[in-house]
């Protein structure tokens, strides 16, 4: 008797800046697809049709020769739907857009139907991550960001770099990172730092799958006054046999030390995928740390 394959659907749902005809497009568009998607694509929009897509951005790195991807749903304007081999594993991707809450706004419905076991020890949290970080590729692409930062699945040393300028001296910007109080404005939590301990948190805590996380760092790893701070950072759904990443916060004067350039490097991944959409957060806490010094 043969027996049959777990299948493992992963449904997941985002706000999109874009109305959904401009939404859609980005979907199906090789030129879109290859700022936020994917390094090389190919599109027939048909059923049948080829949605060809590899590279470095892609997720397992197939070659040129293993992207055999193919429409095997298409609805001009609503949805789309791929078949997609991951690691010898057959699983399908559909892709719906419908309208937001406003005119200029739309929703991104994903639902990935993996049959078949993936290599890895919690599937479903990979496909979360995975999605989390395209998603938020496509956000970025659609709001006409300056740079979207595809992934590199073929890099060993995963990482997340985000640098912005802010109109205040490196002591001034520092302290943001140190007083609880001007923490707050930032990250919106309730800061706890105490730096004869090393203790250093954003007094975040959530909900992760039924159970309650004290979310962001713990402690400092490393100081330099006004130049640079490094923080742990647990795994965010407090898996414990994950690994802890590392958070750096640089700071570059520039304008004769009369500006600041803050670089913030989060690295330690395990796999380009646990990157998730640290992105496009670590991008958000970037210019609300500069909306301070506003």
């Amino acid at each position: 008797m043969t027996e049959t394959p777990p299948v493992l659907e992963h449904r997941a749902s985002f706000p999109l800046p874009a109305a959904p005809e401009r939404a859609f497009r980005a979907l199906v568009e090789p030129a879109a697809l290859s700022r936020w998607f994917a390094e090389h694509v190919r599109v027939e929009p048909r059923v049948g049709g080829a949605f060809e897509f590899h590279g470095r951005a892609t997720f397992a790195s197939p070659s040129a020769r293993e992207a055999t991807q193919r429409l095997v749903a298409f609805e001009p304007g609503a949805s789309l739907a791929f078949q997609w081999t991951i690691h010898g594993v057959d699983t399908e991707v559909r892709w719906t857009v419908t309208p937001g809450e406003t005119a200029e706004t739309s929703r991104l419905e994903v639902v990935h139907t993996v049959r078949g076991a993936l290599p890895f020890k919690r599937p479903r949290h990979v496909l979360d991550d995975l999605w989390r970080m395209t998603a938020g590729n496509l956000m970025d692409h659609l709001a006409a960001r300056a740079e979207v930062v595809l992934p590199d699945f073929i890099s060993d040393r995963p990482e997340v770099r985000v640098s912005i300028d802010i109109d205040a001296p490196p002591a001034r910007v520092f302290r943001a990172l140190l007083d609880p109080a001007l923490m707050n404005r930032w990250l919106h939590g309730a800061a706890h730092v105490d730096l004869e301990r090393r203790q250093y948190s954003y007094g975040w805590n959530y909900d992760v799958e039924g159970r309650s996380v004290a979310g962001g760092p713990t402690k400092i790893l490393e100081l330099v006054e006004n130049e640079r701070l490094v923080t742990d950072w647990p795994d965010w759904r407090g898996e414990p046999d994950q690994p802890t990443t590392r958070v750096t916060w640089l700071l570059e004067p520039l304008r004769d030390g009369a500006a600041t350039r803050v670089t913030i490097v989060h690295d330690g991944f395990g796999s380009m995928v646990d990157r998730s959409d640290y992105q496009q957060g670590w991008a958000g806490f970037a210019e609300q740390l500069r909306q301070v010094f506003a």
